[in-house]
């Protein structure tokens, strides 16, 4: 009654300015009746049982607070047990200094009496160590541990700074046996890191700055993250390192799976325990990159296509960009290691080339031939490793179904067919980048065949099905130059045909399903037309009087032989007719010496196997038949001496005939 009209709360037991008067709360109670009646009126009861009964009182009393005491007692050593930070956190007994006691308990923490670590305030402005009081709300409920007022992990305050540099300042004695320095608690954790015994032991104490409230982890920057689990990843580094071969990510991968079960997280547990096995619910990187490439998507229009993939099925079905250059990195030339014996003359052992500058290494000077174009290319041994490493299936199975699983003997024999070709027009629909030619060349190669010796037998575990599929094809060389251009193509090329020759000489060794292998390659430059022949191997071009790449007819032998021909120019031989040509050894005219070469007027500088290609071979025998029908129309057999005019009416007359009845252009 007298709490709801009083002012202040010392005014409901004692009264400032007035004597208590006592009232007995029932007229059945004795006590409380005599007692109130005895202090007014002494008269009444003698002063022996008054003094009798007001002992019985405190005895009753001293012994309610021995019980209230004897539970906070058992309370504290129970947050104790909570707590267990006995070896992490530091006892009062390590201060170098005698303190007054009020001032040992002012720094302590009320749960487990040890120096304040990482002190935080609740509201009822009581102080404690940040992990024991957080332990403690969680087990025991929300309320301060030393007063019972409600108190959230929310309200925790760091003190005020003033409090934390006196706590810094504390002097503290070394635990460390035969260490007697005495060091203040703010370097304290410093300290005990230069004590080699204590490597790798638990010697956590939290050093602390002052500042701003600790906040939580996920909230901090990626440094600073990184710089507050500095430890923690140390501890799992040597771990992984003793236990499991060194495999960090599986460790932390792992721990993160059990924390996500023990939560019953178990939908984001099979997703992340999905992606550890390879089977991601998301497409694998070198899938988007196939995706990326057929459907001609820019970068930037396939990060838009991920990320509103993304956006609105909440899963990540396609892989971002970082992921396709990685798995990018993996299918081009420059990513296998690889090794040749004998090594390469002129050629680095570097094996991480990707691709490199088709005029890198060129000499620049004023005399110098001025090359405006652009070229990029591979080396050509990377890019060779590159190509069978994408076939390494394909061989392997070859292997497997002649029963050759276990084949360790000798080289593979690799067969390779080079081609080179002009591309056209390649010019640009709005021009502005640089003066260079708008034609291109390019030079690629094809793996043909790959044979082992079993048995002394040759054995083919691989045959390219389809070998003049661009999808075979794997280009090796791209230029902004025209293919008439003899000395661009000559400087470009170059390079190329020198790693070529220095591979003929040697062995790759390379590991192929877990085992090193010898590969030995045979180089075929067939891929190569009319044109191209002329231009590497030095003829003159399709209007000179030698009209064969083959042999040395002229245009009048062939006319006069249409049959009895056989293949007598190589390679060898065109080198030496240049020779001649640029020396003249023999001081011939221009005629003669140009009789004497057959045709040789240029440096050649890539072997070529003599062969015709397809289109020059259609052109040749569309040219032959249209002579022969013009000769069966006119029955030449019967007039071998036919006019001038005469033969231009069989050619009329066929020409009519292939309009009206074939339908097609005499051209």
């Amino acid at each position: 009654i007298q709490r709801k009209f009083s002012s202040s709360p010392y005014e409901v037991y004692f009264p400032r300015n007035s004597a208590m008067e006592w009232q007995p709360h029932s007229p059945n109670c004795d006590v409380c009746h005599t007692s109130c009646q005895g202090i007014k009126r002494k008269k009444q009861l003698p002063n022996l049982q008054l003094a009798k009964r007001l002992k019985i009182i405190a005895e009753r009393a001293r012994k309610n607070r021995c019980v209230k005491n004897q539970g906070k007692l058992n309370n504290k050593n129970l947050m104790k047990k909570i707590t267990n930070c006995k070896k992490i956190h530091l006892s009062t007994k390590l201060l170098a200094v005698d303190h007054p006691v009020d001032f040992v308990k002012a720094i302590s923490c009320q749960i487990c009496e040890h120096i304040l670590s990482d002190p935080v305030e609740t509201t009822c402005r009581h102080l404690f160590c940040r992990t024991c009081i957080l332990k403690c709300l969680k087990v025991m409920g929300s309320y301060c541990p030393s007063c019972l007022y409600p108190c959230f992990p929310t309200d925790l305050v760091t003190p005020v700074k003033s409090f934390l540099n006196i706590l810094d300042s504390l002097t503290l004695r070394c635990p460390v046996k035969e260490c007697d320095e005495e060091i203040l608690l703010g370097k304290y954790g410093q300290h005990l890191s230069s004590h080699k015994e204590l490597k790798g032991k638990e010697i956590y104490t939290h050093i602390n700055k002052g500042g701003r409230p600790r906040q939580h982890l996920l909230s901090l920057t990626r440094r600073a993250q990184k710089h507050r689990l500095r430890e923690l990843k140390l501890q799992v580094k040597t771990f992984a390192e003793k236990e499991e071969g060194g495999d960090i990510k599986a460790v932390c991968m792992t721990l993160f799976l059990l924390a996500l079960r023990a939560k019953n997280e178990h939908r984001q547990a099979d997703e992340l325990e999905a992606i550890m096995q390879g089977r991601g619910s998301g497409l694998h990187p070198a899938v988007c990159l196939a995706i990326r490439v057929n459907t001609f998507l820019s970068c930037s229009q396939y990060h838009k296509m991920y990320r509103t993939v993304k956006a609105v099925t909440g899963r990540q079905i396609f892989q971002p960009l970082h992921a396709l250059r990685t798995a990018e990195k993996a299918l081009l030339p420059g990513y296998h290691p690889f090794e040749w014996k004998p090594p390469l003359k002129n050629v680095s052992a570097n094996t991480e080339v990707g691709i490199i500058d088709g005029l890198s290494g060129l000499p620049h000077s004023v005399d110098d031939y001025p090359i405006d174009t652009i070229a990029k290319r591979f080396r050509y041994d990377a890019a060779l490793v590159s190509a069978l490493m994408d076939m390494e299936e394909d061989i392997l199975e070859g292997m497997k179904t002649h029963d050759l699983d276990d084949y360790l003997n000798g080289p593979f024999t690799v067969v390779v067919k080079e081609s080179c070709d002009g591309m056209g027009d390649v010019s640009e629909k709005h021009g502005c980048g640089p003066a260079v030619p708008e034609k291109a060349v390019r030079f690629s190669f094809t793996v043909m065949t790959i044979t082992i010796t079993h048995d002394n037998t040759n054995v083919r575990i691989f045959e390219e099905v389809k070998p003049n599929s661009e999808l075979c094809c794997k280009p090796l060389c791209l230029m902004l130059a025209d293919e008439s251009d003899h000395e661009t193509l000559t400087a470009i090329l170059s390079p190329l045909i020198a790693e070529r020759e220095a591979m003929k000489n040697s062995v790759l060794l390379l590991e192929m399903g877990g085992i090193l292998r010898t590969f030995k390659f045979i180089f075929r430059g067939t891929g190569y037309d009319e044109k191209l022949v002329r231009e590497v191997e030095g003829l003159e071009a399709s209007g000179s009087t030698y009209i064969c790449t083959l042999c040395d007819a002229t245009r009048l032998e062939a006319s006069q032989n249409l049959v009895l021909h056989s293949i007598t120019r190589s390679h060898t031989e065109n080198l030496e007719r240049y020779e001649v040509w640029r020396s003249n050894p023999y001081h011939e005219s221009v005629d003669e010496l140009r009789d004497r070469v057959k045709g040789v007027s240029a440096k050649p500088f890539i072997e070529t196997v003599p062969s015709i290609d397809a289109l020059h071979c259609d052109i040749g025998n569309a040219a032959e038949f249209y002579k022969i029908f013009q000769f069966e129309i006119g029955e030449v057999y019967k007039n071998p001496d036919a006019s001038k005019e005469e033969r231009k009416r069989w050619q009329s007359a066929l020409d009519k005939h292939l309009r009206k009845k074939m339908n097609l252009k005499p051209i």
